[in-house]
């Protein structure tokens, strides 16, 4: 089945490899070769895992616990997550991949759409281009990545998917260049629920109807799609004969909702210890909603018991708290949480997790204040003071200026006993090279 050309559109997907536990190797080489996890909050569980790791049949969420008999076996290292480490890499994996060309849009922590059909002639072909990215990417940072390229988005995906597995492509599939009648033989041997948007169960619903691998989902009506499934997964078959329905988003569409939360690394009792959590989580959020540009009209504070300690009395909780207008300024949202969580709370039970989840969220410049708002805010006032506030924790670090509720003891901050050095953000903490 030849792949249709509605247009000259050519997307390349630029994936990096075992992202989490690459970025750990590149400042501790030691660590290449040995199986290796990077594990959650609270070290609770395998968040990444490494080739090795992978081939001793880890899966995806194991607990770490679990693990410890492979650790005594197979010497598996388990390391905490070092998300700070990880965004940093990949703002860096970006810039080089600004290099080829400025249609990018970075889809997640690590991975990247580019629009390349513009460098037809700057290369011999899309599969050498591709061989450059992995090379420059790999010399610049250190992160080994894939690249897949197809004439859409989810044909490029899947071009990476293949790239990844079968080490004959050198790390890189070029869809458009493989002869149809080989390229068929080979869609025919992946299964169906390696196509974005296609997870274990609709693949399970596509099997009722004798659709297994992926070239017999190409070869599928996209209208019958749609009849049994939805116009998103119509698109997805539609995408898959080479037709685009997705274009490169170069911003991220604001979120409409931003949660803020952890499980503790130990139990929670006290009244001031939950104050502690929650108006730290309601900074976080704050300043992620500050970045969007955004403000939050609503707010909720939510705490529970581990639900798992069956013999522990149980609770959970949540109240919802209307904002006086909207905000993002971290003093008022800090104060409404507060005072939210000193509703909710019990006394006489272990708590394991809080959070705030900030609602109603609009841009930044659309506020209707209250005809009897006897006092107007200052609005420049605040963003003036909320601006300080995110430049001193930009440059002297996170948490440098806080507000009072947050405490400073915060014995219940989640565990990360394994918790590599911030080798890109802190000048304390960058590598130190000896010589003899």
């Amino acid at each position: 089945m030849t792949i249709q050309r509605t247009s000259e559109a050519l997307y390349a997907l630029v994936d990096c490899n075992n992202y989490y536990c690459s970025c750990e190797r590149i400042f501790n080489p030691r660590l290449e070769g040995r199986p290796l996890v990077v594990l959650s909050s609270n070290d609770g569980s395998a968040i990444a895992r490494s080739q090795e790791a992978k081939d001793l049949g880890i899966a995806m969420g194991t607990p770490w616990f679990q693990l410890q008999d492979l650790v005594r076996r197979h010497g598996l290292i388990g390391l905490s997550s070092n998300f700070t480490l990880y965004g940093e890499l990949s703002a860096r994996v970006v810039q080089v991949l600004n290099q080829f060309t400025p249609d990018l849009e970075s889809y997640s922590i690590d991975e990247a759409f580019l629009r390349v059909e513009r460098m037809r002639l700057l290369w011999p072909s899309f599969t050498a281009m591709g061989q450059a990215i992995r090379t420059r990417v790999r010399q610049w940072t250190g992160i080994p990545v894939c690249v897949g390229l197809g004439p859409t988005r989810t044909l490029a995906k899947l071009s990476n998917h293949i790239a990844k597995k079968n080490p004959q492509f050198g790390g890189v599939f070029d869809m458009t260049a493989y002869p149809p009648a080989e390229l068929d033989a080979l869609l025919s041997t992946i299964d169906a629920s390696q196509v974005w948007g296609v997870g274990r169960r609709i693949a399970e619903k596509l099997q009722t109807l004798g659709i297994h691998t992926v070239q017999d989902l190409r070869r599928t009506s996209p209208k019958m799609i749609r009849a049994h499934f939805s116009v998103v997964m119509e698109r997805t078959v539609t995408e898959l004969q080479g037709i685009p329905c997705m274009d490169l988003e170069e911003a991220a569409p604001a979120k409409k909702t931003i949660i803020s939360s952890k499980s503790f690394g130990v139990m929670v009792v006290t009244l001031a210890e939950l104050t502690e959590a929650v108006a730290t989580y309601v900074s976080r959020a704050s300043e992620r909603l500050r970045a969007q540009h955004s403000v939050c009209g609503v707010l909720q504070v939510f705490v529970m018991t581990n639900a798992f300690r069956e013999s522990d009395p149980q609770y959970s909780n949540a109240i919802t708290i209307p904002l006086p207008y909207p905000t993002s300024d971290t003093r008022k949202l800090a104060d409404a949480a507060v005072m939210g969580l000193s509703a909710i709370y019990k006394e006489g039970f272990l708590y394991k997790k809080c959070g705030v989840m900030l609602l109603d969220i609009s841009p930044a410049g659309i506020i209707q204040r209250s005809l009897f708002d006897s006092v107007e805010e200052s609005t420049r006032h605040s963003a003036a003071i909320m601006s300080v506030l995110d430049g001193l924790n930009t440059r002297f670090g996170r948490d440098t200026v806080k507000v009072a509720a947050a405490g400073t003891a915060q014995r219940w901050v989640a565990r990360a006993e394994n918790k590599t050095q911030c080798f890109t953000t802190r000048w304390t903490e960058l590598p130190k090279a000896l010589a003899n």
